[in-house]
C-alpha cells in the first residue's frame, strides 16, 4: 500500500539528480528510459489491469499451446490489491541446470517460440524477463508462466516492421536493417555513416542466434561484442529509440539470458522462418 502513490515522484526525483549529476552519457536518453520503468512499475501494481492480463493470456495459450500452463483466476478473491490464481506447479528455472541436455533444449526452444508468438502472431507480450516468472514441471512437462503485471500490445506495422527487421538481421542485410529500423523509428534518417554502421553490426551481433541452424546459447559471447559497440552508438545516437521497444529489448534479452542459463541449444532459424512465412509470407 502507497508504493503505486509514490512513483511518479520517485522517478521524477530519480530523472533530476541524474540530470543534475550528468551521470547519464548524452546518447542514452535517460529520461525515456526511467519514462519506460514509471509506466511499467505503474502497471505492476495495479493487480485489476494484471488479472486482465492474465486472464487474456490464458485464453491465448489454453488448449492450443499444451507445453505451456497459465494459472486462471479467481475473480471472486481478487481485487486492485489482491490477485487470487491457481497454483503454478513446478521448480523455477534456476534448478533446471542439471537436467538433461536434451529437457533443456526443449524448453529453451519453447520459451523462444512463445516469445516469437507473442510479438509477431498474438502482438501482445509479458515483458517482464524475470526468470522466476516461469517454472518447469518435470511430471507434465509443462513450462508455467506467472506475473502479468508487464504487459504490451503492439500493432500490426510495428510488430511486422520488427520482424522484416530480425529476419534482415539473420541474413545480414545491412540494407534491411537499415530500413526496418526508420520504419520503427529508431533512426531518423540523418545518422552519420558511422552511427548506422555500429546500429547494423548491433542488430546483426543480437540477430545472430536467428542465422544459425542451431544456436548453442551456453557457448556465445554477444554481450562483450555488444558492449564495445555501445560507446560508439551512445556518441553517435541523435534520436532516443520509441519507448515502446525498451521493455520489448528487456523482455528479448531475458529470453536469451534465460537460454543461456539453461545452456539451451535452440534451432532459432527455424522458430524465425516458419515465424516469417507465417506473418510475412502468407500476408504480402
Amino acid at each position: 500500500p502507497g508504493v503505486a502513490q509514490s512513483i511518479d515522484s520517485d522517478i521524477r526525483n530519480l530523472s533530476s539528480l541524474v540530470t543534475l549529476t550528468g551521470l547519464a552519457p548524452k546518447g542514452l536518453y535517460v529520461e525515456k528510459v526511467l519514462e519506460s520503468a514509471r509506466l511499467e512499475l505503474r502497471q505492476e501494481c495495479d493487480y485489476e489491469s494484471e488479472a486482465q492480463n492474465q486472464m487474456r493470456f490464458y485464453e491465448l495459450i489454453g488448449p492450443h499451446h499444451p507445453d505451456f500452463f497459465v494459472p486462471a483466476i479467481i475473480k471472486s478473491l481478487s481485487t486492485k490489491r489482491v490477485l487470487t490464481s491457481e497454483f503454478a506447479p513446478g521448480q523455477p528455472f534456476s534448478r533446471l541446470a542439471n537436467l538433461p541436455p536434451s529437457v533443456r533444449d526443449r524448453v529453451g526452444t519453447e520459451l523462444l517460440s512463445l516469445c516469437l508468438k507473442e510479438l509477431f502472431e498474438w502482438k501482445f507480450m509479458q515483458t517482464d524477463p524475470n526468470w522466476t516468472n516461469f517454472f518447469y514441471d518435470r511430471k507434465t512437462e509443462k513450462i508455467s508462466v506467472i506475473d502479468f503485471g508487464a504487459c504490451r500490445d503492439f500493432t500490426q506495422d510495428f510488430a511486422e516492421s520488427y520482424l522484416r527487421l530480425v529476419y534482415s538481421a539473420a541474413e545480414k542485410d545491412e540494407k534491411g536493417i537499415i530500413e526496418a529500423s526508420l520504419q520503427l523509428g529508431m533512426l531518423s534518417g540523418e545518422e552519420s555513416r558511422t552511427m548506422l554502421s555500429a546500429h547494423a553490426s548491433g542488430v546483426m551481433i543480437v540477430g545472430e542466434p536467428f542465422a544459425e541452424d542451431e544456436y548453442d546459447f551456453n557457448n556465445q559471447d554477444m554481450t562483450g561484442r555488444i558492449r564495445k559497440l555501445i560507446p560508439v552508438i551512445l556518441e553517435n545516437r541523435i534520436k532516443s529509440p520509441p519507448e515502446i521497444t525498451y521493455a520489448l529489448h528487456r523482455k528479448l534479452s531475458g529470453a536469451f539470458l534465460l537460454c543461456s542459463k539453461l545452456k539451451a541449444k535452440v534451432r532459432c532459424r527455424k522458430l524465425l522462418l516458419e515465424t516469417y512465412k507465417r506473418v510475412i509470407q502468407s500476408n504480402p
